[in-house]
């Protein structure tokens, strides 16, 4: 399905970008999807954020149990000081996971299709399968910074495999947040660990010294809807808060090859789903 040159482009830089690869009523439903998802949760019943800048038990406990579930997690800035939400319950949603991809059809479906199978054997997973489905809002004013991170160190395999599967619902730009990249072409190695304890308890280990990129020399990927990007788990990348009044709706997979070995310590253990 990829041409030479898309496979060498992965290969050397460690990403590929597919424009306009899927329709636009192929977005929808992924949206008229979640839309229905958000307007079943009840609103009460947690005030679990998602965050990669602070760790609390809380969010931790409802995180970390949630890699076989359908959850939704608040945005950071979602809540007044007095604990109700600034907006309406739509526009203060961060995220919905983390298995969408196994438990709601219409994602199931999406997900487990010919062609991103297919994408995924090009671009080197022998046997690929699907550890996580997210649906992320990137919501207008509060979507909150995702810093600095490999995907690899969530999802650690022996060899490193996993690709994650970055789907534009809406069009992104710098201006509400897009993904932006090191685009050097140069090899990082793995600079963090996320590891989960059998106590549940978790720890973030530094393997590295090297420093990130700096945020003024990152490549934006700014893509149209219905493009998808794919990136190996070493590609350092980042996305800036969402200041904008438009949201940034994207879905994504992590996967890895069922030929390497998956890591006792990542936080996910839930049973893949092969393609």
């Amino acid at each position: 399905m990829l041409n030479q040159e898309q496979v060498r482009q992965f290969q050397d830089k460690g990403y590929v970008v597919l424009a306009d690869l899927f329709s636009t009523d192929s977005m929808q439903a992924l949206q008229d999807e979640a839309a229905t998802i958000v307007d079943e949760f009840d609103a009460n019943s947690t005030r679990a954020v998602f965050s990669t800048q602070d760790q609390s038990k809380s969010r931790d406990d409802y995180f970390l149990s949630s890699g076989d579930k359908i959850r939704c997690f608040f945005e950071e800035d979602a809540f007044a000081s007095n604990g109700q939400l600034k907006q309406h319950k739509a526009l203060s949603i961060n995220k919905i996971g983390h298995a969408l991809h196994t438990l709601n059809p219409v994602f199931r479906d999406f997900s487990h299709s010919a062609t991103i199978s297919q994408l995924a054997r090009d671009l080197g997973l022998l046997r690929p399968q699907i550890h996580q489905s997210m649906y992320i809002f990137k919501q207008p004013k509060i979507g909150g910074v995702i810093r600095w991170h490999q995907d690899a160190s969530y999802f650690y395999t022996d060899p490193i495999t996993v690709l994650t599967f970055w789907f534009a619902l809406e069009d992104a730009t710098i201006e509400n947040g897009c993904i932006q990249i090191d685009d050097s072409g140069q090899t990082y190695p793995l600079k963090e660990q996320f590891k989960r304890y059998q106590d549940d308890s978790t720890e973030l280990v530094q393997l590295d010294t090297r420093p990130w990129p700096a945020d003024e020399q990152a490549l934006p990927l700014e893509v149209k809807r219905g493009t998808l990007i794919v990136f190996n788990g070493l590609l350092p990348h980042f996305s800036a808060p969402n200041l904008s009044h438009k949201s940034r709706h994207a879905f994504t997979l992590h996967m890895t090859c069922a030929s390497s070995v998956y890591a006792r310590e990542n936080w996910l253990q839930a049973k893949p789903s092969p393609l």
